[in-house]
């Protein structure tokens, strides 16, 4: 599970912004450390806390609890949310589109300004986009006459009629963000977007509104691009954050002349002055909470031919096999592998016990995300444990504590027991796990809430693209591109539209023989 290398002797400066687009939130507050844990020792510390406490089933393996119903039906009723699976990876795929550091793991002595966002921080899909068809042109079509048709290049799954991303002969995706490839799940998520630009710019020519090529491009991404954070703001958020942060934190209000304008209401919490920046606390702890929420494994489709089917459950990672009968990715799809979507999200034609649910937000991480492969050479590595390595990153980039920043934000902290650390980004899992019962499994207590409503609606603001800024009034239902045949699934334009839009397999008619 590649999140770009690990930051440990990097140090984010505590200036509130700087060159490289990253920078703070609290930044008068205290950097948090364990107590009388020398910082040689640090790394023993997570690890022995992180193997201990912050495993859902310790000493099982993924393959294990996927083929054993007993234990994958009790892990799954102690664990599970009300929250679709699907929307795991959406987070994920978001994250992508915001935030990338690269730099390079344990340089104790590099330089603070190496400390830089290589993803532009709006909801722009460059993950999808790329720098363009100009600067990147090896992931757009071409006619025969090597004329930019608008349309993103594609792939296909050997002798099936399923689509793959594009990729090179060793296997690996031609994508804008290769970290899109990571999992069979957001590779497909990434799949769904590259194919709903397609439909959008034949749409745009088909109604007379472009001409194929440039134009018919410019109006495709725009859609897309609106479509995406309209789902990202009233979809993904209401589902994790608290509703009354949520709506305090971007709202629509009258101005002069009885115009209609978003203001935030955090700008407390996230301001800037000219550009928006990537909080560290975001990006470094409130977003990683998505951690707790993916599965061990995943039914993918129901086609029993193609070596998938109801009851077969596919591990997420699994270390433990050399055929690689798991989701992990950077290699073509298969037909085994593909999802049918009313199995990850709620659609009119899920039923039973579908779609699958993502785990809740909690301290403990599934065990498939409890040994990655991230450094091979040494299974030890702190690399490779994924709740230690969240801990020290926390550590290293000299973030605040937990109740620290409650105290900054006004709320009460919660209790943390006296072997718990005060990290910013275990005490978010620790925050939504000690909600009352209903909630518990479906959202994120003050602070998560808050700094990502501040950062979503803050992006949002700053972004001179967004709808926000340049139709305020702009709803799906009035896009031009955008049909009533895409918005048919519970909810107001969810991120179901964007799967109905690409015509990915969404039920079980697609897998019929």
């Amino acid at each position: 599970m590649s999140h770009g290398k690990l930051l440990l002797g990097v140090i984010a400066l505590q200036s509130q912004s700087y060159s490289g687009n990253f920078g703070r939130l609290c930044r008068n507050l205290p950097p948090w450390t364990p107590k009388d844990v020398p910082e040689h020792k640090l790394e023993e510390h997570f690890l022995n806390f992180a193997n201990n406490e912050m495993v859902e089933a310790p000493g099982i393996s993924p393959s294990e609890i996927a083929s054993n119903d007993a234990l994958r039906e009790r892990l799954d009723a102690e664990f599970n949310s009300r929250i679709p699976a699907g929307y795991t990876y959406l987070g994920q795929f978001i994250d992508h589109d915001i935030t990338l550091d690269i730099t390079p793991l344990s340089e104790a002595d590099a330089d603070p300004n190496k400390l830089h966002n290589f993803r532009t921080p709006r909801l722009d899909l460059d993950c999808i986009y790329g720098s363009g068809p100009d600067v990147q042109p090896y992931l757009y079509e071409q006619d025969s006459n090597g004329k930019f048709t608008g349309r993103m290049l594609l792939g296909e799954i050997n002798n099936t009629s399923f689509a793959d991303l594009p990729r090179n002969q060793a296997g690996l995706a031609i994508i804008g963000d290769k970290r899109n490839d990571e999992n069979a799940v957001v590779a497909q998520i990434q799949l769904a977007f590259i194919k709903a630009h397609n439909e959008l710019v034949e749409r745009s020519v088909d109604t007379g509104l472009a001409r194929l090529g440039a134009e018919a491009f410019s109006h495709a991404r725009q859609t897309l691009m609106w479509l995406y954070q309209w789902i990202v703001w009233n979809d993904f958020l209401k589902r994790i954050t608290d509703s009354g942060i949520h709506q305090c934190a971007l709202k629509k209000s009258k101005t002069c002349g009885n115009r209609d304008i978003w203001e935030l209401g955090l700008g407390d919490i996230y301001n800037w002055k000219q550009h928006p920046f990537m909080p560290v606390e975001f990006s470094a702890a409130a977003y990683r909470f998505g951690h707790s929420m993916a599965r061990n494994s995943y039914q993918t489709n129901n086609s029993v031919q193609n070596g998938a089917g109801f009851g077969k459950f596919f591990p997420l990672f699994d270390l433990e096999t050399d055929v690689k009968n798991d989701l992990s990715g950077f290699r073509p799809l298969a037909a085994n592998r593909v999802i049918q979507w009313d199995w990850f999200l709620d659609m009119k034609s899920s039923s039973g016990p579908f779609p699958q649910r993502a785990r809740k937000i909690d301290t403990r991480l599934s065990n498939a995300l409890a040994r990655l492969r991230e450094d091979p050479d040494d299974p030890t590595s702190v690399r490779n444990v994924l709740a230690a390595r969240n801990l020290l990153r926390g550590v290293k980039m000299k973030l605040p504590s937990g109740p620290d920043v409650a105290h900054k934000f006004g709320f009460q902290p919660i209790e943390l027991a006296p072997q718990e650390p005060h990290s910013l980004w275990y005490y978010i899992l620790k925050e939504a796990a000690t909600l009352p019962l209903e909630e518990t499994d479906q959202q994120l207590g003050n602070v998560g809430s808050t700094i990502l409503c501040a950062t979503f609606a803050g992006l949002l603001k700053g972004d001179p693209r967004s709808w926000i800024n340049v139709q305020p009034n702009w709803h799906p239902d009035q896009d031009v591109l955008l049909e009533a045949g895409d918005n048919q699934d519970p909810g107001d334009w969810t991120f179901a539209s964007i799967i109905r839009l690409s015509g990915l397999p969404v039920d079980a008619t697609s897998f019929t023989p």
